[in-house]
């Protein structure tokens, strides 16, 4: 078109510059943009606003800020979708502070915001974890002359959702409802994903049934919200049910859905069923997940069918799923549980190989299992990591250290600590205490040994007293 000396017109620009930036071709879009004002073809609000968000959506915010500052030197004002688009992109990137000033900067300005800039603002906030911001916006919807739609409704309900303030969604959804308003299936997965959340599972069914009466189908998230609800207040019979209804209706069925199965299964002692799930689900072509083995493992150790977790471990790993952090705390802990603590130092070695962390119970199960068996080296090397690390020791961690030093002939070391517990202002409990006191006389370690004869008197004396209430 150019080759043949004719340019097009405003409208065909804006057109090609925003198909240009959607399709990521800045360079060229920008192109145009700059051709365009050359030969008197001067870009609108609609040429910058393309040209803004391309940018934005690249990263490039302060490009597209300082676009935004030339379009309003041309003398173009600037309309809710320009500062949509600011926001958004600001947000987007981690700059909360610079979208909450672009919308002051748009009232100051005297510009009206429309319904979309409202709902995308509310939206950006409660993605930013600001929930009360969030819902002030919402509630500010109608001094800016709107009602909420379903699209406000929705944010509102996934933002309160996401932020653990499910117990509302109840109330909203009557709200919605009572001003006649149609949910599509994406909103009612959100209101029924909130009502679970919040506990309300059989409200959720009875959303649930609603949908079905107005033909709206649910899909595999609204049901897999309640099977998960269900499943987690050990009505499992009834989630089964569920479960059978959605496969029944030809809804294709989700890895997370399974899960919760299993899951439920596990926690209950069901586990021969929670196994019948999982094999139903692989027969579907479905691919365990790390979540859906730390289930069955978890259920196996604390049913101490221990072979059966390692074999679960195993083929997790034959799998190419790699362990999380919960997978090594899962069966170290239950390994220390029936006192195989040696086995479970070598799953410990496994994990710090992975570059994984364990969390302070598994730090305090294994040095106190460690020295329950005489490990008092490791015991001690774990006990000095967890401290570095930001661990604060307590009487669990500090008693079975100061008994397997005392038992394996190391006083003065299991003195030190005795004192560091003190100092802590953890208990140390007679058994530990008499054990210790042993080893210090049996090292001549006197005044060592009178000081924690004088803690075990005023034990005595302790228990004694309550004994006489």
């Amino acid at each position: 078109m150019e080759l043949a000396g004719l340019f097009p017109n405003l409208l065909t620009v804006n057109i090609m510059v925003d198909r240009l930036c959607k399709a990521k071709q800045l360079e060229e879009a920008h192109r145009i943009f700059e051709s365009a004002s050359q030969r008197g073809c001067n870009p609108d609000s609609v040429t910058y606003r393309s040209l803004m968000d391309g940018l934005g959506k690249k990263g490039k915010i302060d490009e597209a800020y300082r676009l935004f500052e030339k379009m309003l030197d041309a003398g173009n004002d600037a309309n809710p979708g320009v500062y949509t688009s600011l926001i958004r992109n600001f947000f987007m990137h981690g700059r909360k502070e610079d979208g909450h000033k672009i919308f002051k900067e748009m009232i100051r300005r005297g510009c009206h915001p429309d319904l979309t800039l409202i709902n995308t603002y509310m939206d950006c906030v409660f993605k930013a974890g600001e929930v009360e911001r969030g819902r002030a916006i919402f509630e500010d919807t109608k001094s800016y002359g709107f009602l909420p739609d379903v699209r406000s409704y929705f944010i509102l309900i996934h933002g309160l959702t996401k932020a653990g303030q499910a117990r509302e969604t109840s109330n909203i959804f009557q709200a919605m409802t009572q001003q006649g308003y149609a949910l599509d299936a994406r909103a009612y997965n959100v209101v029924v994903d909130g009502l679970c959340k919040s506990g309300k599972v059989d409200k959720a069914y009875e959303v649930l049934e609603e949908m079905k009466l107005k033909h709206v189908s649910p899909t595999v998230a609204a049901y897999g919200s309640i099977v998960d609800g269900l499943a987690k207040i050990d009505r499992l019979d009834d989630a089964y049910m569920l479960f059978e209804e959605a496969k029944s209706k030809g809804i294709e069925l989700n890895v997370i859905l399974y899960n919760s199965l299993i899951d439920g299964f596990g926690k209950v002692g069901r586990i021969d069923e929670a196994y019948l799930i999982l094999e139903e689900m692989m027969k579907k072509g479905l691919t365990p997940n790390v979540y859906t083995w730390n289930c069955l493992m978890d259920a196996l150790m604390k049913a101490e069918e221990i072979n059966e977790a390692l074999i679960c471990f195993q083929s997790m790993k034959e799998m190419k799923c790699p362990p999380n952090t919960y997978t090594y705390i899962i069966l170290i802990n239950g390994l220390c549980r029936v006192q195989k603590y040696n086995k479970a130092f070598v799953f410990w070695q496994d994990m710090q190989k992975q570059g994984l962390t364990p969390n302070v119970v598994t730090y305090t199960t294994m040095i106190s299992g460690l020295a329950k068996v005489g490990n008092i080296t490791d015991a001690c090397s774990l006990f000095e990591r967890f401290k570095t690390n930001g661990g604060v020791p307590d009487s669990a961690s500090l008693n079975p250290l100061i008994e397997g030093m005392s038992n394996a002939n190391r006083p003065t070391e299991a003195y030190h600590i005795f004192e560091e517990a003190r100092l802590r202002g953890c208990r140390v409990n007679e058994t530990t205490c008499i054990s210790l006191l042993d080893a210090l006389n049996k090292f001549e370690c006197l005044e060592q040994a009178a000081v924690v004869g004088a803690v075990l008197s005023e034990i005595a004396k302790s228990q004694h007293a309550s004994r006489s209430l």
